[in-house]
């Protein structure tokens, strides 16, 4: 179906109010069960005649390790009974950490202080238990009622409709059906119960015009190339997304999947900047980047009279490359030879060995010292601390033409250090590894990466200016 063609049962997806409003339950399960679970908490103590001020350090404590462990995510089958398991962990571990926190605060607890804590324990368990039991019936009827995600389904084979009836059928998923998306669905099948939204590459501009916000990926005729980048072009798009898994019936399914009536569904994670943590990285490069170069400005300062001695005027390097989303910026560097022109300048892929290439040139490149300039681009946010490095434009209009998964590699900010460098990716090595490794980067992306990456980068600095 033509994109254009969309229009109308857009304007038909749109219309289909829920009789309850989706904000109550818009932000997911969490609330409701953080207020069950909070509730148990205070029960226990009071029924232990255990409330006091202090008791909030067990309460933070408590729900911190419950988060961690994946009781506040978003689920579309609720059980108390399988999160009992992790529920008793859980509760074990607050009550050691919380004696260890609280003996700081005061004399060390007796023998019969923690008896009473190992029976808050098991008193919580039991009463998040029933409270939990509860909640997650209450979001059974309000599903039930019209609080619900629509959704689409890529794939309007014999599995699509499946999973699509499935949804139909059983609303205390909170999954509302409302169309497919297929680039070729079997005619032969006749008329279909919901209907054909676009084709499969049309899905980004689907989930725009309805407002649908999950997606089902189940079995169609497109390529799985295909799929993968339209999936990654979703990325900054407030939906969720399902894979149904080839081997369905064979399926382990864990504790961090879903499923519906009996079928396994992988739950992709957010794009990093969908991820609660992403401000974070951002307000890391500002303090990083204005720290670093407050305490490296007297090496600055003498790199760049070396380079002013060897080559004369002009100790900054700038050239433009290619940032988040295909953006151009001017990357600054400590110059380490003078180019003939602006074309060699452009697409010159390597200049380590070049005879122009003087003794301070030499060193700054082999300790990546002429890098450090790129600290300013950091703190006016042309680029992070960690990302794929940023590319020419001559070169990047090259990789795409022959590399078809470099383009998502732009998906989020350039780095001064990246995953694909750590890696040993740079200079004259492979672009389809430089991309594949910058990929799992984005698709992988959390603080302690960041973290990871800068410490190794660290090591490799000095292992070289030791060497």
């Amino acid at each position: 179906m033509p994109t254009e063609a969309l229009a109308p049962y857009a304007d038909q997806v749109a219309r289909r109010r829920l009789n309850i409003p989706v904000a109550l339950l818009g932000q997911g399960i969490w609330p409701l069960v953080l207020a069950a679970d909070l509730f148990a908490l205070i029960g226990a103590k009071a029924m232990l005649g255990q409330l006091t001020v202090r008791s909030l350090v067990t309460f933070t404590i408590c729900v911190v390790i419950f988060a961690l462990a994946g009781l506040y995510r978003s689920r579309l089958t609720l059980s108390a009974l399988d999160d009992l398991p992790r529920v008793a962990l859980g509760m074990l571990g607050t009550v050691g950490l919380s004696t260890i926190a609280l003996s700081l605060l005061d004399r060390p607890s007796d023998q019969q202080h923690q008896e009473s804590q190992l029976l808050f324990a098991v008193l919580t368990v039991a009463i998040v238990t029933i409270l939990r039991s509860l909640a997650y019936l209450a979001i059974r009827s309000l599903r039930r009622h019209g609080i619900a995600h629509r959704t689409v389904v890529v794939g309007a084979g014999l599995v699509g409709q499946s999973v699509a009836r499935t949804l139909h059928e059983h609303p205390e998923y909170g999954l509302a059906p409302v169309g497919f998306v297929d680039s070729d669905p079997l005619s032969q099948l006749g008329d279909y119960e919901f209907p054909i939204l676009g084709h499969t590459d049309t899905l980004p501009k689907v989930l725009q015009l309805t407002g649908v916000r999950t997606v089902i990926i189940a079995f169609s005729t497109a390529p799985e190339e295909q799929m993968i980048d339209v999936i990654r072009q979703c990325d900054r798009l407030n939906c969720e997304i399902f894979i149904l898994p080839r081997l369905f019936e064979v399926h382990h399914v864990s504790t961090d999947m879903d499923y519906i009536w009996g079928v396994p569904l992988t739950r992709l994670r957010r794009g990093a900047y969908r991820a609660s943590s992403w401000p974070i990285k951002r307000m890391m490069d500002i303090a990083a980047s204005g720290l670093a170069l407050a305490l490296l400005s007297p090496v600055m300062a003498l790199i760049a009279l070396a380079v002013r001695i060897e080559g004369g005027p002009g100790v900054l390097f700038k050239q433009i490359r290619v940032g988040v989303d295909g953006r151009h910026f001017e990357l600054l560097k400590f110059r380490s030879l003078r180019p003939v022109d602006e074309t060699e300048s452009a697409t010159n892929w390597n200049i380590s060995h070049d005879d122009r290439l003087g003794p301070v040139g030499r060193i700054l490149r082999t300790s990546s010292l002429d890098e450090l300039p790129q600290l300013l681009n950091i703190l006016r946010g042309d680029m992070s601390i960690v990302g794929p490095r940023p590319e020419r434009p001559h070169f990047v209009d090259q990789f795409r033409q022959t590399y078809p998964r470099y383009w998502a590699r732009h998906r989020v900010p350039c780095g001064l250090t990246g995953w694909a460098q750590i890696h040993g990716l740079r200079g004259d090595t492979s672009i389809a590894d430089r991309a594949r490794f910058d990929n799992y980067y984005v698709e992988n992306w959390s603080l302690w990466l960041d973290v990871k990456i800068i410490i190794r980068t660290a090591g490799a600095v000095f292992t070289r200016a030791g060497s």
